[in-house]
């Protein structure tokens, strides 16, 4: 799934047109170009050479992946080559069988596309394996922001948690929990309200 999702996700950046490269994206402060340089600059690291970026990025999270993203200032031929070269996961991102490398990718290309306005169908199997990863994964900060809710996809058979519910498509859950509040306003349910303060807190 993570060969696949990246796939997908080098197919659609090479329709782009060099000002679709610098738009923003969902990632605050990224452009598209600069959310592709940061999937792809975890994967050649080595164990020593990831704990020195831990390090120096003094292990905040933001600023780890500000560093990747600094260290990989590339053209958009240079990361559509890397990209065509890293479509199965190496390194870190290879990391639980390559969820890393899937949940990063599924969650980025959709950081990229709804900017410029234009949407996907995430593959069912697909977002029905990211909306179970990303409630185990601590970096994307879902496993919080779920807490203590119900949440409910209309689009594809999966649901999880207990209390007040938040229910909408699939792909807007995924990015909701992931912290995209834009996304939220998609969702309804008597657990919105509280989602939505979550990933604006």
């Amino acid at each position: 799934m993570a060969r696949a999702e990246r796939q997908d996700l080098l197919t659609f950046l090479r329709t782009l047109t060099p000002s679709q490269w610098d738009t923003p994206s969902l990632c605050a402060g990224w452009c598209v170009r600069e959310v592709v340089a940061h999937m792809l600059s975890y994967d050649e690291l080595t164990t020593r050479a990831l704990a020195g970026r831990f390090l120096r990025g003094r292990f905040s999270l933001t600023r780890i992946n500000a560093l990747g993203v600094r260290y990989n200032r590339l053209e958009p031929e240079q990361l559509l080559t890397q990209l065509s070269e890293h479509l199965s996961p190496r390194g870190l991102t290879a990391g639980l069988g390559g969820m890393v490398a899937f949940l990063d990718a599924t969650i980025h290309h959709q950081d990229i596309r709804r900017p410029l306005g234009l949407p996907r169908e995430i593959p069912a199997d697909r977002l029905h394996r990211a909306l179970r990863a990303v409630l185990f994964a601590p970096p994307t900060g879902a496993p919080w922001r779920a807490r203590g809710l119900k949440l409910v996809a209309t689009d594809v058979d999966w649901s999880a948690g207990f209390g007040p519910e938040v229910r909408g498509p699939g792909e807007a859950v995924l990015l909701a929990v992931a912290g995209r509040g834009a996304a939220v306003r998609e969702l309804t349910g008597a657990g919105q309200a509280t989602l939505a303060a979550r990933c604006t807190g």
